[in-house]
């Protein structure tokens, strides 16, 4: 099974993985011969990237580490509280307004407890890039990645479980003050103007400021909001705190918050590539991040995913066919074209070997949406 961009898909390929709408119903499932019609379909629901079965990635198995079903799931209730909890920005909110507001902290938690459980059975590095994106709303997909990605890592520090939901409720709610800033100005497309630059800057205090009239929430939760965009070496923002004055929770989603958001598409730039986005988080260690976080971030997540369409430097093109966990960066690789973009006989090379170094990733299409 290999990933691929919707583009290069044509008529009589075999869907690998069932793809789901947004409300968590398949949209078509996995076994189906795919058409030109199927296709044209799976494009107009904002479909890129889809799995596979053909014979050339006969036997490169894919280990769902985190569920899309259960992943489409969060992102809908997510999207329906955060819009609950905006509602409370009024200045005298409703008592009808407050109970919705406590519902949808209760929905968060439920929502959070099943991805920690999910998290607790993976026994696989954890994989979002390749997963199979239906939604076009930034804000939403990007709170339930955040979610996952600083569950994993709080697992990874071995926290107690009341800190683990504490960490995952203030994921989920860091980018609430985000709703109060014009939409035309978060998918501007050009750089920001200093001025708009300093309405974005404002959703940490927004956030923070609305949260904690929520009193289901614990302050620990409200300060994520708060301080995410805090850096270690006292340059980040609003109150330009440094190293151990920074919550430990800001310090763990902060990694989370960068890493997806750098590596998803946004309509001012493309993404970065795993490894790229990867190098950029130890290139701040230390001054920007906790370097112990980077850390225990990389050691967690699949860079490059198995099933992954990827060139090489050298102008060979292949598919991920086994993830190393010695050296995220540099999987294995099954070569299906050569250096002429001609198909030939597949066969393995392990770009963490000795001879291979110097070749490396230089893109992966199917990620690059």
């Amino acid at each position: 099974m290999r990933l691929i961009n919707i583009e290069s898909c044509h008529s009589g390929l075999i869907l690998g993985q069932s793809i789901y709408n947004e409300k968590g119903t398949v949209l078509l499932a996995k076994g189906t011969e795919l058409t030109e019609i199927y296709i044209q379909k799976l494009q107009k629901y904002n479909i890129h990237t889809l799995y596979i079965d053909d014979g050339v990635s006969e036997g490169i198995d894919i280990i769902e580490s985190f569920p899309e079903a259960l992943r489409v799931e969060a992102i809908n209730n997510i999207t329906e509280g955060l819009h609950t909890i905006a509602d409370l920005q009024s200045e005298k909110p409703t008592l009808q307004k407050m109970m919705n507001s406590s519902n949808a902290i209760r929905g968060f938690q439920k929502v959070f407890r099943e991805i920690l459980q999910t998290l607790k059975e993976n026994k696989t590095a954890l994989n979002l890039l390749a997963s199979t994106k239906v939604y076009d709303n930034y804000l939403y997909t990007h709170s339930v990645n955040v979610a996952i990605y600083a569950c994993q890592l709080a697992l990874a520090n071995g926290l107690p479980l009341k800190n683990v939901e504490e960490i995952g409720l203030g994921a989920i709610l860091h980018d609430v003050g985000k709703l109060s800033v014009p939409i035309e100005i978060l998918n501007k497309p050009g750089k920001l103007t200093n001025e708009e630059y300093e309405i974005v800057k404002s959703h940490s205090t927004t956030g923070f400021e609305l949260l904690r009239r929520i009193h289901e929430i614990p302050l620990l939760v409200s300060h994520c909001a708060l301080q995410h965009h805090e850096r270690i070496d006292g340059k980040g923002y609003p109150r330009g705190l440094e190293g151990d004055n920074i919550h430990p929770y800001s310090k763990i989603i902060s990694v989370a918050d960068v890493f997806d958001a750098v590596t998803s598409q946004r309509t001012y730039r493309r993404p970065l590539l795993p490894h790229v986005a990867m190098e950029l988080l130890y290139s701040g260690s230390g001054t920007q991040f906790d370097t112990h976080q980077v850390r225990l971030f990389k050691e967690g997540i699949a860079i490059y995913p198995v099933g992954i369409t990827v060139k090489l430097n050298d102008g060979r093109t292949g598919i991920v066919s086994n993830y190393n966990y010695s050296a995220v960066g540099r999987p294995e690789i099954r070569i299906i074209k050569d250096e002429e973009n001609q198909t030939i006989s597949p066969y393995e090379i392990d770009l963490a070997a000795f001879d291979c170094l110097r070749i490396e990733i230089i893109e992966a299409d199917a990620l690059l949406y």
